[in-house]
């Protein structure tokens, strides 16, 4: 038996790097399962287990790991069924474009909930800087401003003109980083940038021909010239909120924390109580409108119309 990192599954076959750093692809033996949300995969990328080999690098898995966190999705095709996309994570990166194509608000925000509800720090990089107008830069400017000042890093970045590369290089060295960002928001090209050699766009994936259909809504764990990994997360149609109940949803806003022991009433929804610290935040400009307007969408059980491809 040997304990090993899930790098990459196709649903039934996993990619497993063992303790020895050899490569295994295995397969499940008997039942795994997951305490809380009902899940549509036992395994994702970022978990450890416990695999005993059996013959020409293929191996069965018997044990997961406990994990440290995870971060969840609405499965595609199941809206009664979640995902996990990646576990134990040190940081969460999302890949932000103000236009072509655009990540708006709503998503982004939806993405800092899931993460800030469990437990994975969030950093913000708006890329593309070196592709914007003068009035585009100035609402990638006030966006920034208003994470920040919430408490997100944000970083800006251009892989063309090389702004922010070395600055995200240092922040992601030695972690396990999930990285997101809607089809052309350019993550294949940072992850280049960040992996000389990896080049993403012309990887094959022959040594998978055998092992049933590839797809891209799992999640694959590329590792860093500098130690840690990088999880790239193609497929991802959006980051649905899951097994967060709606008392709770305004506990993940950084921003309403400190005001809401100062609503009128202790069971308040920030939505249309008398009395409520929130809106009076808001009022008062010390919540950004936009934020305001994802968590009402949130409790309103909106769906953000951004998809991932």
């Amino acid at each position: 038996m040997m304990k090993g990192l899930i790098l990459k599954s196709t649903g039934k076959w996993y990619e497993v790097k063992g303790e020895d750093g050899q490569h295994y692809f295995c397969q499940i033996r008997g039942k795994l399962r997951l305490k809380g949300a009902q899940t549509t995969n036992p395994l994702a990328s970022g978990d450890w287990v416990d695999f005993e080999i059996e013959n020409n690098n293929e191996g069965s898995i018997y044990f997961l790991h406990p994990r440290k966190n995870y971060i969840i999705r609405k499965s595609v095709n199941l809206s009664k069924e979640a995902q996990i996309i990646a576990s134990n994570l040190d940081l969460a990166m999302l890949l932000i474009t103000l236009a072509r194509p655009q990540t708006t608000p709503g998503f982004i925000d939806r993405f800092l909930i899931t993460a800030e509800a469990y437990n994975i720090p969030a950093l913000l990089v708006f890329n593309k800087m070196d592709q914007y107008d003068s009035e585009e830069l100035e609402s990638v400017n006030d966006l920034i401003a208003d994470y920040t000042r919430i408490g997100y890093p944000a970083i800006r970045s251009s892989s063309y003109s090389r702004l922010g590369i070395e600055e995200i290089r240092g922040l992601v060295s030695g972690k396990t980083v999930l990285i997101s960002g809607h089809s052309g928001a350019g993550k294949s090209t940072l992850i280049n940038e960040l992996i000389p050699g990896l080049n993403l766009r012309t990887e094959e994936i022959s040594d998978w021909s055998n092992k049933g259909q590839h797809t891209t809504t799992f999640s694959e764990m590329h590792e860093l010239p500098q130690g840690g990994y990088l999880v790239d997360t193609p497929g991802i149609k959006g980051f649905g909120i899951v097994d967060i109940p709606k008392e709770e949803l305004a506990h993940h806003f950084k921003e309403f924390f400190d005001l809401l022991p100062l609503c009128k009433f202790h069971n308040c929804k920030h939505l249309n109580e008398p009395g409520c610290a929130v809106r009076k935040g808001l009022e008062d400009g010390n919540i950004p409108a936009s934020r305001y307007a994802s968590y009402v969408s949130m409790m309103n059980d909106e769906e953000e119309r951004s998809v991932y491809r």
